[in-house]
């Protein structure tokens, strides 16, 4: 009987440590599992040239996110593991730690109250791609009056700066980018706010929606890169830190125009001079 007892309290102590050890990896902060595991954990989404990418062919993912991902791991002393997510998916993801991070993740108030965001990663520019035959656009009050058929993809960053900025013009918001530069092409709506990054892709493979302007004055759009929301601040910090040196040395610039060029085809000298990243 004491045997029995004896074997069941080691039972009960061992089942108590492994609950206890698990607990503890559970709470562990972002950058203590990513110094424990050697790995980071980037969120990554298919076909959303040019921010991913996967080849079908070497199945390696490429664009900014991949590139970025690359360079962080490289300066933390590890290796980078892409985990498949999609836009919608990726707060969820950063929230039950699936990912340690989401590159080009736009910080809207509703994300912000969930996950937590680095320094800006770029600035992306606001342009108006307007149908064949529109005048040209120097001015966003140019838009701004209830003739000016508008269209954005709703509950999008266009969709907030176009409400903003844009209040006397009649504004469509249809279900996605595509819908609305579909909206523009067949002439139902006069322009589609959208942003550089898409907008310049955009023209270089179907130059028949029409034209690329960007209104002034300048406006522009940050994307950050997405963090789990925790009080341990040290993996936040060690973005930015990183994400300061890469901007110093320009990488940023030179990593999102050679991916413009290499995925959309869009050369660097496509862009208008407005435009910095």
């Amino acid at each position: 009987m004491f045997a029995v007892k004896k074997w069941m309290g080691v039972a009960a102590l061992a089942i108590a440590g492994v609950a206890v050890a698990g607990a503890a990896v559970a709470q562990e902060s972002t950058m203590e599992r990513v110094k424990r595991t050697k790995e980071l954990r980037v969120g990554t989404v298919a076909g959303a040239i040019p921010y991913f990418n996967k080849d079908l062919v070497s199945q390696k993912w490429e664009g900014f996110g991949p590139d970025f991902g690359e360079s962080l791991a490289k300066k933390l002393g590890v290796q980078v593991k892409f985990v498949e997510t999609t836009w919608g998916n990726s707060v969820l993801d950063l929230q039950s730690n699936k990912i340690d991070l989401m590159f080009a993740l736009a910080p809207t108030p509703q994300r912000q109250e969930v996950v937590n965001f680095s320094k800006p990663l770029l600035n992306n520019t606001f342009t108006a791609v307007c149908k064949k035959g529109h005048e040209p656009v120097k001015t966003w009050e140019q838009l701004n009056k209830p003739e000016a058929k508008i269209v954005v993809d709703i509950g999008s960053n266009q969709d907030q700066f176009a409400t903003r900025a844009l209040p006397k013009a009649s504004i469509s918001r249809l279900e996605s980018s595509g819908a609305a530069t579909m909206s523009v092409q067949t002439g139902r709506s006069d322009c589609q706010v959208l942003v550089v990054l898409l907008s310049q892709p955009l023209v270089a493979k179907r130059p028949d929606v029409g034209t690329v302007y960007v209104p002034t004055p300048v406006e522009t759009a940050n994307t950050n890169v997405g963090l789990r929301k925790e009080a341990n601040k040290d993996f936040e910090n060690a973005v930015n830190e990183w994400l300061d040196e890469a901007r110093s040395k320009g990488e940023i610039q030179s990593v999102v125009l050679k991916n413009m060029e290499k995925l959309a085809g869009v050369k660097a000298d496509a862009f208008p001079k407005e435009v910095k990243f």
